[in-house]
């Protein structure tokens, strides 16, 4: 090992979304497992989720003011060109008093600067890609790095062929150790054990096209209560608005949210989950067998949730529907999908053929063996 001592340090990048930090968080919490002593320091982008999310998981984390480029207002641009400069100075700084054996890069802003400040030094990098549609700054790092490890087959396209391993995205450990039955499950939200059950989801902040299309469909929920019952997380943003909806509708089957801490209670709850395509999401429905209606959304880059959402779509793994249909689709394909046994058993199996396990361990295997 470089630095002062034979300690192992590792740098984990990036972050924006949970799709991007429930993966880093995984790997640190790996890495950890397997070597107590090891150093790890995580680096993000100022003002983002991962700022709360990784100290509250016990990692130190340090900001970098880097934010995305603008391209609506290229004026703006200017004012970020500018943040990227000292992201790229203070990223050089960091390494300098942290001294990495490796980086690794999850995506999203603030692992552009860092990890190519690391390029320069030779320190080696490994990249985490966890949609079926490379990120951007994920290309631009990939011709420097020494392994790019993916979630989808296919991504030649992007990376070198001869640096790409297939491992899957890391989930949240808890959500595949529970260990109690569907009835359980339901009872644990006040509902029926036996009636089937909707999970609704939409992302770590809500989805606005899914939570309305719900509340447009309240009335005819509630004239199906006899055959199914609805869990609903709206997301802090949209509680307000969906529980008034809720109150004054007939609907008695939903049981709504702001946010599901025992996320795993929730899938084992369901018979159908409705959600957003992001790359955690999806990676969740794979390994735990989830029959889904997934709702792309419009707003992220490159519309890559489409194309992850095509990916399970084009193996009969999945249904979909694009987010400027949900309003007149949504409700009436959820309520046809879940009276169909046949159709949620054939969903469930072909999606979790799909699924790739101990995403966390092999990736770990791969910075171990280029930290060396």
């Amino acid at each position: 090992m470089s630095g002062n001592s034979n300690q192992l340090k590792v740098l984990i990048s990036g972050g924006g979304t949970g799709g991007h930090i429930f993966p880093a968080l995984s790997i640190a919490n790996e890495i950890k497992r397997r070597m107590p002593q090891a150093k790890i320091l995580f680096v993000g982008a100022e003002g983002r989720m991962e700022m709360e999310r990784v100290p509250a998981a016990g990692y130190e984390i340090k900001g970098l003011p880097v934010k995305g480029f603008d391209r609506k207002n290229l004026l703006k641009n200017i004012k970020i060109l500018y943040l990227l400069r000292k992201s790229m100075s203070m990223a050089k700084a960091i390494l300098k008093e942290f001294e990495p054996n490796v980086a690794v890069g999850v995506g999203g802003y603030a692992s552009g600067p860092m990890l190519k400040e690391c390029q320069k030094m030779g320190i080696p990098t490994l990249l985490q890609e966890q949609n079926s549609y490379a990120g951007v700054t994920n290309k631009l790092l990939a011709k420097k790095a020494q392994c790019i490890c993916v979630a989808y087959e296919g991504m030649e396209r992007f990376f070198p062929a001869e640096k790409i391993v297939l491992t899957g995205n890391p989930v949240r450990r808890n959500l595949l150790d529970c260990d109690i039955t569907p009835q359980e499950a339901r009872a644990s939200f006040g509902l029926d054990p036996e009636k089937p059950t909707v999970l609704i989801v939409g992302g770590s902040l809500g989805a606005r096209t899914i939570n309305n299309s719900i509340i447009g469909g309240l009335e005819k929920i509630s004239q199906h209560q006899d055959e199914m019952q609805l869990i609903w997380q709206s997301g802090k943003i949209y509680d307000d608005m969906c529980r008034e909806a809720l109150e004054s509708s007939q609907a008695s089957n939903v049981k709504q949210m702001a946010f599901i801490s025992n996320m795993d209670r929730a899938y084992r709850a369901a018979n159908l989950v409705i959600s957003r395509a992001g790359a955690s999401s999806i990676s969740e429905l794979q390994l735990l067998g989830k029959a889904a209606i997934l709702v792309p959304s419009p707003n992220v880059a490159e519309d890559h949730q489409t194309k992850n959402a095509m990916a399970l779509v084009d193996r009969n793994a999945a249904l979909m529907i694009p987010d400027a249909d949900a309003g007149a689709k949504l409700v009436d394909v959820m309520l046809d999908t879940i009276g169909q046994q046949d159709v949620l058993s054939k969903l469930s199996e072909n999606v979790l053929k799909m699924a790739l396990r101990d995403s966390a361990e092999v990736i770990v295997d791969k910075v171990l063996q280029i930290a060396r």
